[in-house]
């Protein structure tokens, strides 16, 4: 009797960040202008690094990697998203749903740890500037890379295999402007008891292990940082952390907030606000805040720039 009341759902449908008719417009156009400097931003990152000789590097590979990264996040969230805003019934079919799941977290737990490879490489500059070149070399920094990926994909395949065993309601809205995993679970007419264990056990690994890798980086880099005696040496070395600190911070703070706390005490309402901020915000805010700011960038923006208009 129990199996009658349950349903293979063939659809769900988005609440959206809003349902006040009147904000809808306004948001759809904010929501666009950024998708619009996100996409932007990010492929000048990864054209750029790409067509400079002078910027292949291991930090500017790590940067291109998260450019990617970034680009793919916000595009697997934001265009269903700017759908929503102007349709009256904001469905979304259950394969799609689980496909824009799988990929979000992806890309999210791919974040995670590429912020992470990226304050190691800071560290190894700065704390053991003779030895760069051998422990980040091409081979060590190809290993890195492909070691955020897979990590991220096991994890995301994990998360949604597992999701195949929930049942769900006929009721089927989502509480959100994205198929987000938490939000999934709430329409659950079973046991979720291990997914949600599995959301507590993960993040913990993939917020904390990576926070903690940035965290001892940064601590080591700061006791450098007080060892050099010239001002204008430790301002160099600072400028080439403060960005990194800053995207951190808005990132893991906003995913911290999201998902490290038990499913009785957040809120979805207060978790759709989190979530604008590192699924939409910190991938605009990236490529500005620490990439084109780079002086090297800037150089290599102006010489493709010259090269274009006197072409």
């Amino acid at each position: 009797m129990a199996a009658e009341n349950l349903s293979t759902v063939a659809a769900f449908i988005l609440t959206g960040l809003t349902q006040q008719p009147e904000l809808q417009l306004p948001l759809f156009f904010l929501f666009l202008g950024i998708y619009v400097v996100t996409v932007v931003g990010n492929l000048v990152m990864i054209t750029l690094i790409g067509l400079s000789a002078h910027l292949h590097t291991p930090m500017y590979y790590f940067l291109s990697n998260l450019s990617f990264i970034d680009l793919c996040h916000s595009t697997v969230i934001t265009p269903k998203m700017l759908v929503n805003f102007v349709t009256e019934m904001n469905t979304i079919s259950y394969s799609e749903c689980i496909t824009q799941l799988y990929f979000f977290l992806v890309f999210a737990i791919s974040e995670c740890y590429m912020l992470a490879a990226m304050a190691y490489d800071r560290y190894v500059a700065i704390c053991s500037p003779l030895l760069y070149n051998i422990n980040m070399s091409h081979q060590a920094c190809f290993s890195l890379i492909w070691g955020v990926y897979i990590i991220a994909l096991v994890c995301a395949f994990v998360h949604t295999g597992c999701l195949f065993r929930v049942h769900f309601c006929k009721f089927a809205v989502i509480n959100h402007y994205f198929c987000d995993l938490l939000s999934l679970l709430k329409l659950s007419c079973s046991s979720t008891h291990v997914n949600e264990l599995l959301i507590l056990v993960f993040s913990a690994i993939n917020i904390l292990a990576p926070s903690l890798m940035i965290l001892s980086s940064y601590i080591f880099i700061i006791a450098s940082m007080l060892r050099i005696r010239s001002t204008e040496g430790r301002a160099k070395a600072f400028s080439t952390c403060s960005s990194h600190i800053s995207a951190v911070a808005v990132f893991f703070g906003s995913a911290a907030f999201m998902y490290l706390q038990p499913s009785s005490v957040s809120s979805l309402d207060q978790g759709k606000v989190s979530s604008v901020f590192y699924t939409i915000v910190v991938p605009m805010l990236n490529p500005l805040i620490y990439s084109l700011r780079n002086k090297d960038v800037n150089v290599a923006l102006k010489k493709m720039l010259e090269r274009r208009i006197f072409l």
